[in-house]
């Protein structure tokens, strides 16, 4: 499991900064096909973002509590992130959603209807890592996120999670992924066109990106699924490609490891802080 986790965590970080340098590029005006640098937001090649930070500030609260949840520790751990560069690649905040800034310099959930950005999904992996009810994912989404979409999607991605932990594939567990809407489409993602994908940042977007990249198979027969034709998928729909790669990531690292990818694996930045709150 300590390995699985390694996975997980790296494979998360590697998608994510895979997608920063295209992020907000609409689909088709670029192609990634190797880790790069700059872009978007001017930062070195294997440079991760929030999506990576907030994970690693949720995997500090919990190792810290010995894998128990407190809301209010991780709620001041992520304000350590946005507050003052912890948890980060290069000691400062490049990107950082707007719901998730209100809630926390609020100290206040946001629930509207439109604030179902995908800022709780991104950071909820560690999750899977732990004992934990669905009650008590949606509360960890509910630090930043409370509207019932952001928290449905948070538990739903936690429960893939510990299905593939336990040893099942995603082509197992896609046709039993049965919800009324909005997630009504996910047990069939897998079927769909990539021109069916959304990869925006609304948090059911998000999720459905993530899981066609891992689960849907190629029109070319030569293109076999990978951890690396995984990735490359989910940042090439565009738009949101930091958190579409790095909640993709995360899955992906679980299922394939990392053997394939260690070029990717070491270019990754602040290797250090990113394997210090791992267990």
């Amino acid at each position: 499991m300590d390995s699985k986790l390694h996975d997980a965590i790296l494979g998360l970080a590697i998608g994510d900064a895979l997608g920063v340098p295209y992020e907000f590029k609409k689909r088709g005006t670029f192609l990634c096909t190797e880790m790069v640098g700059y872009g978007t937001h001017n930062q070195p090649e294997g440079t991760w973002s929030d999506d990576t930070s907030m994970v690693l500030a949720t995997l500090d609260s919990l190792k810290s509590n010995d894998g128990k949840i407190v809301l209010k520790d991780m709620f001041e751990r992520f304000n350590y992130w946005l507050l003052y560069g912890d948890y980060t690649a290069h000691g400062e905040v490049f990107d950082a959603g707007i719901a998730t800034c209100k809630a926390l310099k609020t100290g206040k959930p946001q629930t509207g209807e439109y604030d179902n950005g995908n800022g709780s999904l991104m950071r909820i992996l560690p999750l899977a890592f732990v004992l934990c009810t669905d009650d008590e994912i949606r509360a960890v989404s509910a630090i930043t996120h409370g509207h019932r979409i952001s928290m449905d999607a948070c538990v739903i991605y936690v429960h893939i999670a510990k299905r593939l932990l336990a040893g099942e594939s995603i082509s197992e567990i896609i046709p039993t992924l049965r919800y009324d809407k909005p997630f009504d489409r996910l047990h069939r993602i897998d079927q769909l066109s990539a021109s069916e994908i959304k990869s925006s940042g609304y948090v059911v977007d998000t999720l459905e990106a993530a899981l066609w990249a891992v689960s849907h198979k190629s029109n070319n027969a030569e293109k076999e699924k990978s951890f690396r034709n995984d990735l490359l998928d989910a940042v090439n729909l565009g738009q949101d490609t930091d958190t579409v790669g790095a909640v993709a990531g995360g899955l992906a690292g679980i299922i394939y490891g990392l053997d394939e990818v260690s070029d990717w694996v070491g270019t990754l930045q602040n290797r250090e802080e990113l394997e210090r709150y791992l267990w």
